[in-house]
């Protein structure tokens, strides 16, 4: 495993148990500041269920997270995106009744409770990163799916996060789509905001990573350079099934 020289958020020992399912078995996992580490893995690996509780949205059976040398396993989520950790769902959630714009706002006003004219600006920086300008004063519920994903990226970005976590954000995108959404995750790491994406379309992850994870039934099974996970026949028989070049 890649150990980071410094420690911006670190799981350890992290076991989920749902009754007599173990989706989660001891998972170590450090991020530094400013990292784009991707996760991958099949159907069921425990993933998601990671992130949450990364994001506190579910607490660990045991286990314990810290961020920024702080144990934040029992803090909920919204106190943890108040201290700077945001997140995106596979299904974006938009206020369906808001304008994209009133969106933005509410994320920038709640989550790290920025007001007035700091909110609106930050409002206005979020639309021109992810590309909503255009579409600021549409309703969130007559957006397409590519827009709503940049919608779901948006507010969690309003929050001025210094961890985000994307949870399968180009899922259901054209290729050509998912491309675009790349660039735009490019440049929040030029921004120095560190990152956790779970993604199936491999080849359009790695672009945009400097470590890769694979989990398989609640372990990880690989962790290190892209090129060098992708290669392992640990992973190549759980996910891929074949070498990716």
């Amino acid at each position: 495993m890649v150990v980071p020289m410094s420690t911006l958020l670190e799981a350890s020992g992290i076991a989920q148990r749902f009754g007599s399912l173990v989706v989660l078995d001891g998972v170590d996992f450090q991020l530094a500041p400013g990292e784009s580490v991707g996760v991958v893995g099949p159907n069921g690996a425990g993933k998601t269920t990671l992130l949450s509780i990364l994001a506190g949205s579910l607490r660990p059976t045991s286990g314990r997270v810290r961020y920024e040398g702080n144990d934040v396993t029992g803090v909920r989520a919204d106190l943890r995106c108040r201290l700077g950790i945001a997140r995106t769902h596979q299904i974006p959630r938009p206020f369906v009744g808001m304008s994209v714009f009133e969106n933005v706002l509410v994320g920038a006003m709640l989550g790290r409770r920025q007001a007035g004219s700091r909110a609106y600006e930050r409002a206005l920086d979020v639309l021109q990163t992810c590309g909503l300008v255009d579409v600021a004063n549409r309703r969130a519920a007559d957006l397409g799916l590519l827009d709503r994903k940049r919608l779901e990226l948006a507010r969690a970005l309003a929050t001025d996060p210094k961890v985000l976590f994307l949870d399968e954000i180009g899922g259901g995108l054209t290729d050509a789509e998912a491309i675009e959404l790349v660039g735009t995750i490019k440049e929040l790491r030029r921004r120095g905001i560190a990152i956790i994406w779970i993604e199936h379309i491999v080849h359009i992850l790695v672009q945009a990573i400097d470590r890769l994870v694979c989990l398989d039934a609640g372990r990880i099974i690989a962790d290190g350079l892209p090129k060098d996970v992708l290669a392992d026949q640990a992973v190549i028989d759980a996910y891929l099934g074949a070498s990716v070049t």
